[in-house]
């Protein structure tokens, strides 16, 4: 057991800092196992309350305090709890310590830390305090100035925020650089980087005629791999250009790969620290899926820009404030820059499986928590990704050009602040005149609103009215939720064919704010079929699902492609969770046919004709009771093969059709058709055991990984044994020394459908292209089997419950962060039909682990409760 449960923090408890830190200077000092920080900063007195000045630090070794250049006696300060606490402060004077630190000890991977030829740091939430003393929270925003010193010969490369200002040899074989950022900023946006690096460089002009340097800085072996990322990066500030007007504010922009790296990408003024993973790319060692996700990043990061950095967050409750704000920005630039529909099909898939799991669990939390032990804990989907359906609902109500305008004032106002998702609501209702109050709920409240929808037709008057009863369930401390403000943007098909309702728009938004509302419609010919939440215009659950007949009404003449593929999925659904008593009806291949012999886009098709995931089925059966995984498989696999039989021929030839005779490109056109082709493959395999016979050819001959993966997973998941290690030791020979391609070798593996996986994934954590300290490993092998592999992570002797809560425990002592972040699958254990009791062992044995750190503890004990 934990000595001493650590204590939560209350939103409600915020209180402004007592003092504030207006500029400070850094002296970066790195020598190999031991760096020396020196930071001198002004600091004043911003409130009454308290007299001493309280700084944050953690794992610092202090060497000297001194205030206003006369050093402080050794009883006027004290260290205590990760705390500096100087007392007898006057009320502005500039203050200067000097602490030691050793980046080459600090696996956390947080603070200032050693990765390979690098150093490099992650600040965000709360690193920067592992670097020197400082009021580490983010309404403390101040003016930076690094002075970085390290060995010439292994970093050449010395980096930070803002500005160089004077780079010199000092003449003794270490050298030194001046960077000066003119923004303040709050420490979590530190950034600094030294180390033995090559450099890309490219240019870009804005809008207003200036020239901007572009560089990214990677591994010599890398440098070839940047195009993607650099392309990327271009588009993202011409996009945020010609749709937000926000122009980049400074003359150079770098960005940062590192392979040791607890996130994606972050955000850092100026200076962006991406995971190697964000940034690689190439035919060779990304997927089609790859160049899409480092597509979103770079931009993701780029658009911080303003909403993140130029603007921040007064405390970290107000998160999704920049990062649901910044997840809607990219992904309406993905959107833009590919298909709008495949887009928002993706984005929802992951949402309703992920994200509403999330909602349903005992992590569940508001879009803006009102408490945690750990902020790390609450990088979640729910501030993310239902963050961003929020502002998307309030785009969708308020129209796109009053939206904007919102976002400009928002700007505008707040430019250089530390606000809250309150002001973010208050410019948009500034901008449109529209009282939002209701609508700051969606921030408050936890959980997945319910809507029961019911539609009654008067053919004497030709009116057809909708009646909506929305509902959101209970949740941890949050009971009889009042209604929430919502846009339900709906259509309806009479006789097969969306009618108009807006002049020439088939699409309505309605508005509901009542728990019970109805929706008048005149002058329907005919009783319509309605088509409800056209775009998922809102984060809700429909209750009642349309009849199949509806369904396939939707399928064959919705014009909303969201609405379409939504509709084949719930149709899937319902076959796959009825298939024991009625087999699969010939109405259901009738309309998969469709689908099938459509000429639509090709993506969008293999979108639709996929079937509904393992995970999607399990969050509709918690709905209904229970979870049996195992039910949910076998039914799943069942329709799969009649899918596959009924239509071989087809999938057949479409394996052929769409091969692709060019050279390889991330295009639209090629990643739809690579799709198709890569689901036909898996179709074919899955009936006719002959066919694997193209999926070594294809792994032999591919010119890609895409393609390559897609044959390796067929011959692992389809193929004997001695087939399955010949093409696995093949594939790692050949590709060992790009660690990003190992990383998708060990995800093959830990995804293969099969109970005797949990030794497999035993082995290959003794191998040796596995890295214990490496995120990326941990994620691809562990948190790949943990959270993809159905039979086994639920395997009925319980051992891939124990083989997750055995990394977590080895994992949790060096890197706590990620091992609060693995321990999902097992937090959820009150879902399932079985293994409960394995899973909760599981987690009492990770409870009972002495000085158990917080991020983990938290996790643990809101899983354990009652």
């Amino acid at each position: 057991m934990r000595d001493g449960s650590p204590k939560a923090i209350y939103r409600k408890d915020y209180q402004p800092p007592v003092f504030t830190t207006e500029r400070v200077s850094l002296y970066i000092n790195i020598f190999p196992g031991k760096t020396t920080v020196t930071a001198t900063q002004v600091i004043h007195r911003n409130t009454d309350a308290g007299s001493d000045l309280v700084l944050d630090g953690e794992n610092l070794k202090l060497q000297s305090v001194a205030i206003d250049g006369v050093s402080w006696a050794e009883d006027r300060y004290r260290e205590e709890e990760g705390k500096l606490v100087v007392t007898a402060v006057p009320d502005a004077f500039e203050l200067t310590t000097v602490v030691e630190i050793c980046p080459e000890e600090n696996s956390s991977l947080e603070g200032l830390y050693k990765s390979r030829t690098m150093y490099c740091t992650q600040c965000e939430a709360e690193g920067f305090r592992k670097i020197t003393y400082y009021l580490d929270r983010p309404d403390v925003l101040a003016l930076f100035e690094v002075t970085v010193e390290a060995e010439e010969a292994s970093c050449p490369v010395l980096l930070s925020n803002g500005n160089l200002i004077n780079k010199e040899s000092l003449g003794n074989g270490r050298h030194r650089a001046v960077w000066q950022d003119p923004y303040p900023k709050p420490s979590y946006l530190f950034a600094l980087v030294a180390g033995d690096l090559a450099c890309v460089e490219d240019t870009f002009t804005t809008c207003s005629g200036r020239n901007v340097d572009l560089k990214i800085y990677v591994e010599q072996k890398d440098v070839g791999f940047c195009d993607h990322a650099m392309d990327s990066l271009k588009r993202s500030m011409k996009w945020d250009e010609e749709v937000y007007g926000l122009e980049y504010d400074l003359e150079l922009f770098n960005i940062v790969a590192v392979d040791d790296f607890n996130m994606g990408a972050m955000e850092n003024k100026s200076l962006n620290i991406f995971n190697t993973s964000a940034v690689l790319a190439g035919p060779d060692i990304t997927t089609d899926m790859g160049y899409q996700r480092i597509e979103a990043i770079v931009a993701h990061e780029y658009f911080h820009n303003y909403s993140g950095n130029r603007v921040t967050c007064r405390d970290w409750f107000q998160l999704s404030l920049k990062e649901g704000f910044t997840v809607f920005r990219d992904s309406e630039f993905s959107s833009d820059m590919g298909s709008r529909g495949v887009k928002r099909v993706e984005d929802v898939a992951f949402l309703r499986t992920h994200q509403f799991a999330e909602d349903a669990g005992p992590m569940a939390h508001p879009v803006r928590p009102d408490s945690f032990i750990d902020i790390s804990n609450f990088y979640t989907l729910t501030v993310y990704e239902k963050g961003a359906e929020v502002v998307r609902m309030l785009h969708i109500m308020l129209g796109a050009e009053t939206f904007q305008r919102g976002a400009s004032l928002y700007f505008e106002r707040f430019d250089g602040q530390a606000v809250t998702c309150d002001d973010f609501v208050s410019a948009m209702e500034e901008a449109s005149g529209r009282d939002l109050t209701q609508f700051r709920r969606w921030y408050e409240q936890a959980g997945t609103p319910q809507l029961t929808v019911t539609g009654d037709y008067d053919v004497g008057n030709r009116r057809y009215t909708l009646n909506i009863k929305q509902h959101n369930p209970d949740t941890a401390g949050q009971k009889d939720k009042a209604p929430l403000m919502m846009p339900i943007a709906v259509g309806l098909l009479v006789d097969g064919k969306p009618m108009p309702l807006e002049g020439e728009s088939t699409t309505k938004v309605l508005e509901l704010t009542e728990r019970e509302q109805s929706f008048v419609f005149d002058d329907v010919a005919a009783a319509p079929t309605p088509s409800l939440l056209r775009g998922f215009s809102a984060p809700v659950r429909l209750t009642e699902e349309p009849t199949h007949e509806a369904l396939i009404t939707l399928m064959r003449g919705d014009d909303d492609e969201f609405v379409r593929w939504d509709a084949a999925q719930s149709y899937a659904a319902q076959v796959i969770e009825h298939v024991d008593e009625q087999g699969v009806p010939n109405a259901f291949l009738d309309a998969y046919a469709d689908v099938l012999r459509a000429d639509i886009d090709p993506a969008m098709k293999a979108h639709t004709l996929r079937l509904p995931t393992e995970d999607y089925l399990a969050d509709r059966a918690s709905q209904r009771g229970l979870v049996d995984v195992f039910k949910i498989r076998a039914q799943r696999d069942q329709v799969k093969r009649a899918v596959a039989k009924a239509f071989l021929p087809e999938w057949q030839a479409l394996f052929g059709e769409n091969a692709i005779d060019t050279a390889y490109q991330a295009d639209g056109e090629q990643i739809g058709k690579r799709a198709l082709r890569h689901l036909a493959l898996d179709l074919c395999c899955e009936v006719a055991p002959s066919f694997l016979s193209n999926a070594e050819a294809l792994l032999a001959s591919a010119d890609n990984l895409t393609d390559r993966l897609a044959a390796l997973r067929a011959i692992v998941y389809y193929g004997d044994q001695a087939l399955r290690e010949s093409a696995l030791s093949g594939f790692l020979e050949q590709w060992r020394d790009q660690a990003l391609v190992v990383n998708q070798w060990f995800v093959v593996q830990a995804w293969r459908p099969d109970a005797s996986v949990v030794e497999d994934v035993q082995k290959l954590q003794d191998c040796a292209v596995f890295d214990w300290k490496n995120p990326n490993k941990l994620r691809s092998l562990i948190g790949a089997f943990s959270n993809g592999n159905t039979l086994g992570f639920h395997r009925a002797d319980g051992a891939g419950y124990r083989l997750l809560a055995d990394a977590v425990v080895k994992i949790q002592a060096f890197n706590p962060q990620i091992a609060s972040r693995m321990l999902t699958p097992l937090t959820q254990f009150k879902r399932y039909e079985h293994g409960q009791d394995m899973m909760k062992a599981q987690l009492e044995r990770i409870a009972s682990i002495n000085n158990l750190p917080k991020d983990v503890f938290e996790v643990v004990s809101r899983s354990l409760a009652d």
